[in-house]
């Protein structure tokens, strides 16, 4: 068989492959992609009411003109209330940015070390994380730390924990996931210990030390580490695909924020104004400059795109773990960013 026949019979099964992949995916994220683009970020959050989003928020801020706000869907379905884009809404993930920005801090005052261990912090955990004196804050706030993530652990959703050590316990007494700085691997576990870090270091929360040190310089008026903390009404309702139940009141403990506040913090983190002198260089070193948020009834994503100065924060209060809830949320974000590349270049 010469090399002819070879490359034709490789292209016809790539060919026969792709077709085949193509049962494998949802329907409805091909559509979505594939749509033609609608003139305007409004239009598109229509569309993503129609592909079984409750409610959407986007805020658009780029660089030398006035911040953009849109909302469709339902803020509380149950109510008949409307999204808008001053709701708060639970950030999840994202909250990493802010924790990574406070630790940042904390070292360069020298009140923290990259370099020391997790047994030398917590030497109660000593014997119960695998490597604790291998593991370095460092390694942690990188997700390099092997440190299994309690979210993964079997029980974890058949029997939620019912407060923080219970939670920990979860990630607590399991073998590594890998060894210190060999390889990567989210774990939630890493930023809960960092928190405790923080509140341990300090004497007091970290969320105090967050809005004394980095909200109230910002400005930011609209961002608050607890439920217990803010008007119940505000908060944007959380849906999960199938259960009738609003998840709302759960998870009290994590950050909540209005998509513009998130938009300021996130250009702040950017441009580098978020830093004292000296701090931006430590942050760099050891994390990002952007995030997403995945929780029982809220999806988040905040990018800043340097190639147009331009951020952009999406708020989606609908999720199905089992689904493509996600990969369609996604899908919606890039397609809001290209319109707003689009209106940009005009």
């Amino acid at each position: 068989m010469n090399k002819k026949q070879i490359k034709r019979i490789l292209r016809i099964a790539f060919i026969t492959a792709s077709i085949a992949s193509l049962y494998f995916v949802p329907w409805i994220l091909v559509r979505a992609w594939i749509t033609p683009l609608p003139d305007t970020v409004q239009e598109q959050l229509n569309e993503g009411i129609n592909y079984g989003f409750d409610g959407m928020i986007v805020y658009v801020d780029q660089a030398g003109k006035p911040a953009e706000f849109y909302a469709a869907g339902w803020h509380d379905r149950k109510k008949k209330i409307p999204a808008y884009p001053q709701a708060l809404f639970k950030i999840a993930s994202i909250t990493k940015l802010y924790i990574a920005v406070a630790t940042t801090k904390l070292v360069k005052a020298g009140r923290l070390s990259l370099d020391k261990t997790l047994a030398e912090y917590f030497p109660e955990l000593a014997d119960r994380i695998e490597y604790s004196d291998k593991i370095t804050l460092r390694m942690m706030l990188q997700h390099r730390s092997g440190i299994p993530n309690y979210v993964d652990h079997p029980d974890y959703w058949i029997n939620p924990p019912k407060n923080r050590q219970e939670t920990l316990n979860y990630a607590l007494d399991l073998p590594a996931d890998f060894k210190p700085g060999k390889d990567y691997g989210y774990s939630n576990t890493n930023y809960m210990l960092i928190e405790d870090l923080i509140d341990k270091t300090l004497g007091y929360p970290h969320q105090q030390y967050i809005k004394e040190e980095i909200l109230n310089p910002l400005g930011l008026k609209h961002t608050f580490g607890s439920l217990h903390d803010v008007d119940i009404n505000d908060v944007m309702s959380g849906y999960y695909v199938g259960v009738d139940e609003d998840f709302k009141t759960q998870y009290t403990g994590l950050m909540l924020a209005t998509a513009e506040d998130v938009g300021k913090f996130l250009r702040a983190l950017n441009d580098g104004s978020v830093f004292n002198e000296g701090e931006q260089e430590i942050y760099s070193s050891v994390y990002k400059y952007e995030h997403t948020g995945l929780l029982v009834g809220y999806q988040s994503i905040a990018k800043y795109f340097k190639d147009i100065d331009t951020v952009v924060i999406q708020f989606n209060n609908t999720t199905n773990f089992d689904g493509y809830d996600w990969n369609l949320a996604e899908i919606i974000y890039n397609r809001v960013v290209k319109i707003v590349r689009r209106k940009k270049s005009l």
